[in-house]
């Protein structure tokens, strides 16, 4: 099920080919790498859900990939730091991918003797996405080997965060983001580390838990005041609390989080989106009217065509205060042509591109093994 492989896992990590033309596959460069991480994790999620319910040996082939190059991001910078995305400097893609990523600072790494460029300027969404992935993989897929490099690669990961004190500091010293201020996204990455590696993440889970507990609504409530700008910061918001809750053995702390997600659900449940629908289920159970409504957004999904077409609804669909928002949430099909849907505003009127790039497909396999593994399919 869905359109990812070969032609978007370049270099081990995901990102989206540029084709020859809107009906040819072709493959003319590459763009979308600076955020290969986070959506090579959110692949390495869909394959380990899809490993869960079928045990088919190509899922677990395909977790292991996307496990090795989330661990190519970060072995490459030699630091512990998470790259955005890396490219073989003799690769012939290299010159386009560099030139389009510059502005995110560009350095050099070697892997197994091979050199690479490597993007830097790492943001949250990158590490959220990346742990998201690596925290399914752990729980769904029961290979001893694969839980050990996940266990060993998260540690690294959040060292690097705890050791730099929640800063994202590149080679040259300079500061790309902090987690300060974000006390949901700190627990969330600290009760994955807890429960991939209770020895090391445990006391200090405790710690900032008590500290921060109480403030993890702040940047939440914030956030749901505007549902359509900058929409992304929803699914980084749900797929935090996705394990924050979850895995919380506390009911005192369990309500503060709870109350967090619902008024982010609140804001988003009549989106139409599958894959909020699907962190819902799992953090709620079985609601008739929302799984029903699941399948039929993932049926629509399919009848969207695979490349960036423009799109523009302007003038047919009405607008309501702002020229690109429509008043209601668009039916899928018509949406704007994009990486992972459900991470876009379904209120947005106007997007997309040439019908040259084409997308992963992840925001479809995603939220459809969630419900196979659900049942709510």
């Amino acid at each position: 099920m869905g359109r990812s492989g070969p032609l978007n896992l370049a270099f081990g990590v995901i990102m989206d080919p540029i084709c020859v033309s809107p009906d040819r596959d072709g493959i003319v460069n590459y763009t979308r790498a600076g955020d290969s991480a986070i959506w090579t994790g959110h692949y390495l999620a869909a394959e380990a859900f899809r490993y869960k319910v079928t045990e088919s040996p190509d899922a677990l082939e395909n977790a292991r990939v996307a496990l090795a190059g989330i661990q190519s991001l970060v072995d490459i910078t030699g630091t512990g730091l998470l790259a955005r995305t890396l490219v073989p400097t003799d690769s012939r893609f290299a010159e386009a991918i560099t030139r389009e990523e510059a502005s995110n600072g560009i350095f050099k790494g070697k892997l197994n003797g091979r050199e690479y460029f490597w993007v830097g300027d790492t943001s949250r969404d990158q590490y959220c996405g990346v742990l998201f992935g690596l925290a399914v993989a752990h729980e769904m897929v029961t290979d001893p080997g694969v839980r050990s490099e996940i266990a060993q690669l998260v540690t690294r990961l959040l060292e690097f965060l705890v050791d730099h004190h929640w800063a994202v500091v590149m080679p040259d010293g300079r500061i790309s983001t902090v987690f300060i201020g974000r006390p949901d996204q700190q627990l969330a990455l600290l009760q994955i580390g807890r429960r991939v590696n209770s020895g090391r993440f445990s006391k200090l889970y405790r710690e900032r838990r008590s500290a921060l507990a109480r403030f993890v609504i702040v940047p939440i409530a914030f956030e749901v005041l505007d549902d359509h700008n900058s929409y992304f910061k929803f699914n980084l918001a749900t797929i935090n609390l996705f394990n924050l809750i979850r895995w919380e053995d506390s009911s005192q702390f369990k309500e503060h989080f709870t109350f967090a997600y619902t008024v982010l659900r609140r804001t988003t449940d009549d989106h139409g989106n599958a894959h909020f629908n699907m962190i819902d289920r799992a953090l709620k159970g079985p609601d008739r009217k929302r799984d029903q409504e699941t399948p039929e957004l993932l049926a629509a999904w399919l009848r969207r065509p695979s490349r960036d077409e423009f799109v523009d609804l302007r003038g047919t669909i009405p607008s309501c205060g702002q020229p690109d928002r429509a008043c209601h949430a668009i039916p899928v099909e018509q949406r704007v042509r994009t990486d992972f849907l459900w991470q876009r505003s379904p209120f947005l009127l106007v997007g997309g591109g040439s019908g040259l790039i084409e997308a992963p497909g992840i925001d479809f396999i995603l939220p459809y093994w969630m419900a196979r593994f659900y049942q709510v399919l």
